[in-house]
């Protein structure tokens, strides 16, 4: 879609045409005219390559081939190393956040915090209700008393546990206080405290529909929950989109779902951009996108890409 080659046969270049985008010498696919408007405030890496031709996130995730030999406990994924090097940025909000929508095939999902351990994992929304993120009818006397059970029963936990989970509890604890004592995340996962003209920027897709029923929803307000966290104090946020793995088949070709995902990714990254330009975060903010390896050039004869 970056590299399209209008001049090569008609089995590699297919039916999408490159359109020119606002910086000279660039051009782009045609299914993406808005990020073709803004252009200059990205950049097209050209020069990654995948480690294996696999559909395994871990590569995208960690940089690292799942088919060799890994560390005891596993290599770590780029945010857990975030999360161990940095930390928290604010003690109301984890520092790694995952929004990614758990697929029921295994290799698309995020490897996890390896051997980094739990206290590394990310903190995952989409499980629990906002509700499930405020503190309800408890003062803050009422907590510190709970605090100090909590320690005592820690260290007798601790003297009877020996397996290494012991380890990441005070990360666990520290975070869980955070976030009981402040509502700030509860709202920053609240898309619906911005007006309906920003939602309607970024896109709306249904979260309950995961595409080819084991692949992630095509849900656009992501991108939106992703700006509000990082304002709420999140270091990373971590989001996947629609699934990638198109092979082609029987009224579901490639070109069919390129169709289908394209346009709603096209709206709500660039309005992603837009806003991290506006509230003046771009300086320090970056976002990547991609998938997860390269397909062979010619079309098969499934109207797919192997």
């Amino acid at each position: 879609m970056f590299d399209l080659k209008p001049e090569a046969p008609k089995e590699i270049a297919g039916p999408w045409r490159p359109i020119a985008t606002n910086v000279p010498g660039i051009e782009i696919c045609e299914a993406f005219p808005e990020l073709a408007r803004r252009m200059d405030r990205m950049a097209i890496i050209r020069s990654l390559v995948g480690n294996q031709s696999g559909h395994d996130a871990v590569q995208v995730f960690n940089g690292h081939n799942p088919r060799r030999p890994a560390p005891s406990g596993g290599w770590p994924q780029f945010g857990s190393v975030v999360s161990k090097v940095l930390g928290p940025a604010d003690v109301t909000a984890p520092p790694f956040v995952s929004l990614c929508y758990p697929c029921t095939h295994g290799p698309y999902n995020e490897p996890g915090p390896g051997f980094l351990g739990p206290a590394q994992s990310p903190f995952r929304p989409m499980g629990p209700t906002r509700e499930d993120l405020v503190l309800n009818g408890i003062t803050l006397d009422r907590l510190a008393e709970r605090r100090a059970l909590l320690k005592s029963v820690d260290r007798f936990r601790r003297q009877a546990d020996a397996s290494g989970m012991m380890e990441g509890m005070d990360s666990f604890t520290e975070q869980a206080m955070g976030l009981l004592t402040s509502s700030k995340l509860a709202d920053a996962l609240d898309i619906t405290q911005e007006d309906q003209a920003t939602i309607d920027r970024y896109g709306t897709g249904d979260p309950t529909k995961f595409i080819d029923g084991n692949g992630a929803p095509r849900v656009p307000q992501s991108l939106l929950l992703a700006r509000r966290l990082i304002e709420a104090g999140a270091r990373i946020v971590t989001l996947n989109y629609s699934k990638w793995d198109w092979h082609g088949g029987a009224n579901n070709s490639i070109f069919k779902r390129e169709r289908e995902d394209f346009p709603a990714f096209d709206q709500g990254i660039t309005a992603l951009v837009e806003d991290l330009h506006a509230r003046g975060l771009a300086e320090d903010t970056s976002v990547l996108v991609w998938g997860e390896f390269g397909r062979t050039p010619k079309i098969s004869a499934q109207v797919g890409r192997d």
